[in-house]
């Protein structure tokens, strides 16, 4: 059986039971042990040209028969990017979901991160912006809850308000405190 039809058959047979699932570019890799590194990248590419596989950014996937509806394609992926690291939503990602900015990119999420900063463009999907923090995420554990929808942990809007100042964010001005001054 030629590589490309072995996974297309493994991903038919797999999302018969999920969906919406992403995966990392390395993901296939047991499949084919006898593909060169060369080989392996030429077979996502043609995989992705026959439309079995939507590449959302550089090195993450999904599959083009059960795409992700959910509407939190970017925070998956940045889960999936950044795995090694410990990221939190926060800035004005978080404190728009809070309902304290008025204003907020659409397709676009923020993330303080362990690693490095960066502006990850994904394509139609919208851009994740890393910040990077050298905080130890020991003082703020207690800011933090864990969104399992997003795979990811959120801040508080108190902590994503001490972000925004601490980042010297250029959207501070756009924050809406409630009238109760309960942040």
């Amino acid at each position: 059986m030629q590589p490309l039809q072995k996974l297309e058959r493994w991903l038919l047979a797999y999302h018969a039971t999920q969906s919406g699932r992403l995966y990392p570019a390395a993901a296939f890799r047991s499949l084919f042990p006898e593909l060169s590194q060369g080989a392996y990248r030429a077979l996502m590419h043609r995989a992705e040209k026959r439309g079995l596989l939507e590449r959302v950014c550089q090195g993450v996937y999904q599959y083009a028969g059960a795409p992700d509806n959910s509407g939190l394609i970017l925070f998956h992926a940045a889960a999936l990017l950044r795995a090694r690291h410990f990221n939190y939503i926060s800035l004005e990602t978080a404190l728009s979901d809070a309902g304290l900015i008025s204003q907020m990119p659409m397709a676009w999420i923020t993330l303080i991160s362990t690693g490095r900063s960066a502006e990850i463009n994904c394509g139609r999907f919208g851009t994740i912006e890393f910040i990077h923090t050298e905080r130890p995420m020991s003082r703020i554990m207690d800011d933090l809850a864990y969104d399992a929808d997003r795979h990811l942990f959120r801040a508080s809007p108190k902590l994503a308000l001490a972000d925004m100042h601490r980042f010297n964010r250029s959207t501070i001005d756009l924050i809406q405190e409630p009238e109760d001054g309960a942040v």
